[in-house]
């Protein structure tokens, strides 16, 4: 689908390098959009910039890790130097790491944390004056933050995860509140099973064959259907604030 509210939209996708990212980040380009692609594998964000490109539409590649302060406010800097200010703000990057929470693995809890919590957090910090200025002129300002449904179902060793998850939504719940006032729409989106890099980084072996059991029983999301839906997200008039979406595979819900 097309949307073509979003050609005169400046926009940073996180986590860009893969997935819902990087899908989410081709759509809106397609759609006109220009977009800056945040993520630490410069690779694969380069080469995604090409393809975009080459496809006759703008994006940057900008190497970031939002778990390191300086890199975000360098990464900042950069997208205003080739953009300028930012209206639409997708918050996408993330980590999932479970393990039973008696294992105490402190590096995983943290690095979950710093990531799908903290690192959104310096992001928001980054880009949220843009977002209210853009909103004061008129134009449409977007915030929107990827969280999941472990933010409210509970999955047996995925408890931190889970727990970063439903601070994420609930940040976006709170950021509403200050936010929705000034104009600026902040939405969450949920997604259920979805078929990206995600699981990738389990290093527990039984819980990788769990997951690896639901895909087969489950026809999971694409990260093409979760970037249609953030492209319609914020595509509706600026009066329209879609808050909190749950996405789910048929079978799954």
């Amino acid at each position: 689908m097309s949307y073509p509210a979003l050609a005169t939209r400046t926009a940073v996708v996180t986590g860009a390098a893969s997935g819902m990212g990087a899908a989410t980040a081709r759509l809106l380009a397609a759609d006109g959009a220009r977009v800056a692609l945040l993520a630490r594998r410069a690779e694969l964000l380069e080469k995604l910039a090409a393809e975009i490109t080459a496809a006759g539409g703008q994006a940057i590649a900008v190497t970031a890790d939002i778990t390191d302060q300086a890199s975000v406010d360098a990464a900042a800097e950069a997208v205003h130097t080739a953009y300028g200010p930012v209206d639409l703000l997708v918050n996408n990057a993330g980590v999932m790491l479970p393990n039973p929470l008696a294992d105490g693995r402190i590096d995983e809890w943290t690095r979950m944390i710093d990531t799908n919590l903290t690192g959104a957090l310096r992001v928001v910090r980054a880009f949220t004056a843009d977002l209210v200025a853009a909103a004061a002129e008129g134009h449409p300002a977007d915030l929107v933050n990827v969280s999941s449904i472990a933010s409210h179902v509970a999955f047996p060793d995925y408890a931190v995860y889970g727990a970063t998850k439903a601070a994420l939504t609930q940040l976006s719940t709170a950021l509403r509140t200050e936010l929705g006032p000034r104009d600026v729409r902040v939405s969450a989106i949920e997604p259920g099973l979805t078929d990206t890099e995600l699981g990738g980084h389990i290093d527990n072996p039984a819980l990788r064959e769990q997951l690896g059991g639901m895909f087969e029983a489950i026809p999971a999301l694409r990260a093409d259907d979760i970037a249609d839906l953030i492209a319609y997200t914020v595509s509706r008039p600026r009066h329209v604030n879609l808050r909190h979406l749950v996405a789910l595979p048929t079978r799954q819900a």
